[in-house]
C-alpha cells in the first residue's frame, strides 16, 4: 500500500508539473499579442510622425490632402522636368541661340579676315604709289642734273627751257607724244610719239632730240640704210621701231648728253657737224 501510495503521489506531482507548464506556455501568447499590439502602435506613432514631419517641411498655407498634394508635387515635377528640358544644351531654341551665335561669330571671323585683306591691299596702294612718287622724282632730278652739265658744257639754255620734266611722268609724256605725233604724221615712224616721250622721259634728255635727228638721217625712217635704223647710228639694225628708238635714245642720253650741242654735232657727224647741226636745231623747233 505504501509503495502504491508513493507511485500515485508522484504522478500527481507530475502532473501538477506538467500543467504549470502548460500554464507558461499559455501565458505566452498573450505577452506576445500585447507586445505585438504595443509594436503595432509604435508603428503607427512612427508613421504618423513621419507624416507629420513631411507636412510641416511643406508651405504652411498648403491645406491640400495627401493625394492632391502628389498630384500637385507630380505636375511641379512635370513643370520642373520641362523647364530643364528647356534649359537643355539640346533643346531646339537653344540649338538656334547657339547656331545664330556661331552665325555671328563666323561673320565676325570674316569681316575680320575682309578688313585685314582690305587693309593689306590699301598699305600695298600706298607703297606703290610712294615707290612711283619717288621714282618720278629720281627721273625729274636726273634731267635737271643733264641740262646742268649740258649748260656748263657751253649748251643754250633757250634749249634746256624749252622742256619742262617737273610737270610729272604723266604729264610729260601726255604732252611730247602729242607734240611728236604730229612732227611724224604720215611718215614710216607715225605714231611712235608715245615711244619717243616714254624713252625720253626714262633716260633724261630732250624728247625732240631723237626725233628731229631721225629727219635729219632718214627722211623720218623713209630710207634706212639698216632695218629700222632712222639714224645713221653705226652698223645697227632692230627689228622694230621700239626697240630702236629705245636704244638711240638711250645712246644719246649716255654718250651725247642732254640735248644738241656743236660738240655733240662734231661727234655725231665728224665731215659735216655744222650743218648736221643746223638741220637737226631746226627740226628740234618745229616740234
Amino acid at each position: 500500500m505504501r509503495e502504491h501510495t508513493s507511485i500515485r503521489k508522484r504522478q500527481t506531482m507530475k502532473g501538477k508539473g506538467l500543467r504549470k507548464k502548460k500554464t507558461a506556455y499559455s501565458k505566452r501568447p498573450r505577452k506576445l499579442s500585447v507586445l505585438l499590439a504595443a509594436s503595432g502602435v509604435a508603428v503607427v506613432v512612427f508613421v504618423s510622425i513621419t507624416f507629420a514631419t513631411a507636412v510641416a517641411g511643406s508651405s504652411a498655407g498648403d491645406t491640400s490632402v495627401f493625394g492632391l498634394s502628389r498630384l500637385s508635387s507630380s505636375a511641379a515635377l512635370d513643370s520642373t522636368s520641362e523647364a530643364a528640358i528647356n534649359d537643355s544644351p539640346l533643346n531646339d531654341s537653344t540649338m538656334v541661340t547657339a547656331d545664330v551665335k556661331l552665325t555671328s561669330a563666323t561673320e565676325r571671323d570674316a569681316k575680320a579676315g575682309i578688313d585685314e585683306i582690305a587693309a593689306e591691299e590699301e598699305a600695298a596702294r600706298i607703297a606703290a604709289e610712294e615707290a612711283a612718287r619717288a621714282e618720278e622724282q629720281r627721273h625729274i632730278e636726273q634731267a635737271e642734273e643733264n641740262k646742268i652739265v649740258y649748260e656748263d658744257k657751253g649748251g643754250s639754255t633757250s634749249a634746256t627751257n624749252a622742256v619742262d620734266f617737273s610737270v610729272g611722268k604723266e604729264a610729260f609724256i601726255a604732252e611730247w607724244t602729242s607734240r611728236i605725233d604730229a612732227y611724224l604724221s604720215g611718215s614710216n615712224l607715225a605714231g611712235q610719239g608715245k615711244t619717243f616721250a616714254e624713252a625720253a622721259w626714262e633716260y633724261g634728255v630732250d624728247p625732240r632730240w631723237s626725233p628731229a635727228i631721225s629727219n635729219t638721217e632718214s627722211g623720218k625712217g623713209y630710207s634706212c640704210f639698216l632695218p629700222y635704223n632712222a639714224w645713221g647710228w653705226g652698223q645697227s639694225s632692230w627689228s622694230s621701231w621700239e626697240e630702236a628708238i629705245w636704244a638711240h635714245v638711250q645712246g644719246l642720253a649716255n654718250g651725247y648728253g642732254y640735248t644738241i650741242s656743236l660738240s655733240a654735232a662734231k661727234r655725231y657727224c665728224p665731215p659735216a657737224y655744222e650743218d648736221w647741226y643746223a638741220k637737226t636745231l631746226a627740226e628740234m623747233n618745229q616740234i
